[in-house]
């Protein structure tokens, strides 16, 4: 059985640096700087998004899921130490 998502992902614009992504009422920037797996992802790959759950987004051609907390904090991995890979 799927979740059932209340909210909607959705790729609104890509430039050479990143791109927005707006879930439900918020719209967040993913740079490919801190987001690497994308950076060389077609566009296809990259507006096919879907809503995983209230608080997930997943990219099924690109198999990546990512929470909106990593997506905020890109620099805080998800079990909450920082990423020190300068």
């Amino acid at each position: 059985m799927s979740a059932i998502c209340f909210s909607y992902a959705e790729v609104t614009s890509i430039s050479r640096l990143g791109f927005w992504l707006q879930f439900g009422d918020e719209e967040l920037y993913l740079a490919f700087a801190e987001f690497p797996r994308f950076e060389h992802a077609t566009v296809a790959q990259i507006t096919h998004v879907i809503c995983a759950s209230g608080s997930r987004v997943y990219w099924p051609a690109l198999d990546l899921d990512l929470s909106l907390e990593a997506i905020r904090s890109p620099m805080v991995r998800e079990y909450g130490r920082a990423n020190h890979d300068c």
